[in-house]
């Protein structure tokens, strides 16, 4: 008996080792982590024959987590996990040595964690025997067997399994390093992209760079600039310039040119302008705009507005930046160029101004390749502001300047321009208007028709009567120069207290009166000189009875006195009446 036990021993013993060894074989040719786990546990499985094994890792926080197993039943029991420190698991990690018990639940010498213990019972899990994974010293996992009926675990068994969790452990090593090494390709080959993208970007950049600097050298524009962007972004771009205004479009996407161009009061241009540099918004229709700012120094001159449905690339905001940049070069180049040439225009204005009739055959020819007829100039144009310096206003003039075939700029501290045109008034009444629109303030703009081509005396008039609607606390009106010239030559401009203690004391006590007793003396003293002291026309002019017009009248005499029907006295009260008038009346309208 004792020798047939120990040949059925060998054999058995026998048996065991080739199946060891057979797995151990198998799990060296598998490569997947995933499938060298489930490998390991199907092995286990048939070798040891118990009615079910498993196989937890440990995780970086010292958890064993389950991750393969073979003969479950429960399907929560799949998704096990042991706290470090607790059960079977915890001792063979803690010892590096394989641990089992009879029967789990019942073991008082381990600590148990409630969790898993409440998915043992509907497993029914009851022997249950451990081995640990060692990689060196360090144990990466342990791989279970277990019963569902209680008993002791032989030292064979043990051994068995112990034998076979080292190769495991082998293999599995293996296989997460070949993991480890398959992702570290995977992010090598992503890199080798991004850099082969990035150097494609780079290079398409600098082929936008390099077509924007070509714009710069042969002198193009706005609509080429918006052309190069949307060959290179796609999309549709737009230019705009200091006032909002859209000098340039160009789109190849029919969708993005069925809505209008976003306007610089909102969205995105709008952001970009407070923020001096670029801002990108999505609208309601998912559109992506990307606006950058065209500035010198501190300066706003525009911007450049990228749409499209894809959103914008950190290279595509840098190109509509850099094209911004090329915007702005352009934009000071003409500016630089605009310049010149009004510094020659206003070498020419002032020369006229200056000069003596006749004029020049030089400056004739100099005027005429500009496009302007000097012998056409036939009005003089003065406009002040006093929110606006003469510069700013004489700008704004030199815009208006083409439409009278004329020349405009800025002479002794005043916005001037010489204009062709047939009615004074209409000059200066359209100018006005227009400078009041632009600058948004107050202005006076006086016109005076030239004679004898002697422009200066013409200038000299316009500015005396500028002056005098100032006096007068005329701020935002266009008249001609007719309208205030007596008076402008008759007092001296600059002396503007002088001219109000004129008006002051010649109808003074008339203001005073009328002011306290609710009268209309001064009303009724103008419209009696205005119609020749002819009594009959002055009462039906403002119709009042005959008696009520006496009544008044004297009344009169008795506060200037008996002699106000004297020339020189009525020569006085006349030119006060008026002065009194015009101010009067341009209070009533401005």
């Amino acid at each position: 008996m004792e020798n047939a036990d120990l040949a059925s021993y060998r054999i058995r013993r026998e048996r065991e080792l080739g199946a060891l060894y057979a797995t151990a074989r198998s799990l060296t040719a598998l490569g997947e982590l995933d499938a060298v786990l489930e490998s390991i546990v199907r092995e286990a499985h048939e070798l040891v024959g118990t009615d079910f094994t498993y196989l937890s890792l440990v995780d970086p926080e010292g958890e064993l987590r389950l991750k393969a197993s073979q003969g479950t039943i429960s399907p929560s029991f799949n998704q096990a996990h042991v706290p470090s420190g607790t059960g079977v698991g915890g001792r063979v990690i803690a010892s590096g040595a394989p641990a089992w018990v009879s029967n789990y639940l019942q073991a008082r010498d381990l600590p148990h964690d409630r969790t898993f213990d409440d998915l043992v019972i509907p497993e029914g899990m009851v022997a249950l025997l451990g081995v640990p994974l060692l990689v060196g010293e360090e144990v990466i996992g342990v791989l279970f067997a277990a019963d569902r009926t209680e008993r002791p675990f032989e030292p064979d068994e043990v051994a068995l399994l112990s034998a076979f969790a080292d190769h495991a452990a082998i293999a599995l090593n293996n296989a997460r390093l070949y993991d480890e090494s398959r992702s570290a390709l995977k992010q090598l080959q992503a890199a080798y992209l991004t850099i082969e993208r990035q150097v494609a970007i780079m290079e398409r950049a600098q082929s936008v760079h390099e077509s924007l600097t070509h714009v710069v050298l042969k002198g193009g524009g706005a609509d080429e600039i918006a052309r190069l962007l949307v060959d290179h972004l796609q999309g549709a771009v737009t230019v705009f310039d200091r006032s909002g205004a859209v000098v340039a479009r160009c789109s190849l996407d029919p969708d993005l040119d069925t809505g209008t161009a976003q306007q610089p009061s909102d969205g995105a241009v709008e952001q970009a302008r407070r923020s001096g540099r670029w801002a990108t918004t999505t609208d309601s229709t998912g559109r992506w705009h990307t606006a950058a700012t065209v500035q010198a120094g501190d300066t706003y001159l525009g911007a450049v507005l990228l749409t499209r449905v894809e959103a914008p690339t950190p290279v595509d905001i840098r190109t509509v930046e850099r094209a911004a940049q090329i915007m702005g070069l352009l934009i000071l180049k003409d500016t630089a160029v605009a310049e010149a040439e009004e510094r020659v225009r206003g070498e020419l204005l002032t020369e006229l101004l200056v000069s003596a009739p006749p004029v020049g055959s030089a400056q004739r020819a100099r005027a005429h390749a500009r496009g302007v007829d000097i012998a056409s100039l036939n009005v003089v144009v003065v406009a002040m502001s006093e929110t606006r310096s003469a510069s700013d206003v004489g700008r704004r003039l030199r815009a208006l300047s083409s439409e009278w075939n004329g020349l405009a700029g800025e002479h002794r501290g005043r916005a001037t321009l010489l204009a062709a045109a047939s009615e004074p008034a209409l000059v200066a009444e359209t100018v006005h208007a227009r400078l009041r629109k632009e600058l948004g303030s107050a202005v006076r703009v006086v016109a005076e028709r030239v004679a004898d081509d002697n422009w200066g005396r013409a200038f000299e008039l316009a500015s005396r009567c500028c002056d005098l609607m100032r006096n007068l606390g005329v701020t935002d009106l266009g008249s001609t120069a007719e309208r205030y010239a007596m008076f402008a030559l008759l007092f001296d401009t600059d002396r503007a207290q002088d001219l109000d203690r004129f008006v002051t004391d010649t109808l003074g006590p008339l203001l005073v009166y009328d002011v306290r007793r609710s009268t209309q003396l001064v009303v009724t003293l103008s419209s009696y000189f205005g119609n020749s002291g002819n009594l009959t026309r002055t009462a039906k002019a403002l119709r009042v009875h005959m008696n009520t017009l006496l009544k008044r009248l004297d009344r009169v005499e008795g506060i200037l006195g008996d002699d106000w029907r004297a020339p020189d006295r009525a020569l006085q009260l006349q030119m006060a009446l008026r002065l009194h008038g015009l101010r009067t009346q341009t209070g009533r309208t401005t």
